[in-house]
């Protein structure tokens, strides 16, 4: 049996099935390609290795919420204030942002200044609050 003509006389459902599942895989697909550590990752980095979290947000975004425990050093003061925050360049660092995007940049940052461990929450911290993790306010 020759499947081209149902294909063909179908294309619309075929179509919309095609559509439909690469929709479905989407959010799974873009925050693989964000790369990243989870937020359980994240919290077995900070329990077994202890890692310092560092959130790379503006202080009132900060104040609002942020990871337990979380240092903050905003994105344009990283270059600065990393060493002096975190002495120990062995230590894991993981950087953490609203969304992710600003803990990116900070990750070239802070590979540069040679903390080789560093990493970044994927997701932000959005990610963190969808895993049900506990915020601070400050």
């Amino acid at each position: 049996m020759n499947p081209l003509p149902f294909l063909l006389h179908n294309w619309s459902l075929v179509l919309i099935a095609l559509v439909s599942g690469g929709l479905l895989l989407w959010p799974t697909i873009r925050r693989g390609a964000g790369g990243g550590l989870t937020p359980n990752g994240a919290v077995q980095l900070i329990n077994r290795e202890r890692a310092v979290v560092v959130d790379v947000c503006e202080s009132d975004e900060f104040a609002a919420g942020h990871v337990a425990g979380a240092r903050n050093i905003p994105l344009n003061q990283l270059e600065k204030r990393l060493p002096e925050v975190v002495k120990n360049k062995t230590l894991p660092i993981v950087l953490v942002c609203q969304t992710g995007g600003r803990a990116k940049r900070a990750l070239g940052v802070a590979k540069g200044l040679g903390y080789d461990q560093a990493v970044v929450l994927g997701g932000g911290l959005g990610a963190w609050k969808e895993a049900n993790l506990p915020l601070e306010k400050s």
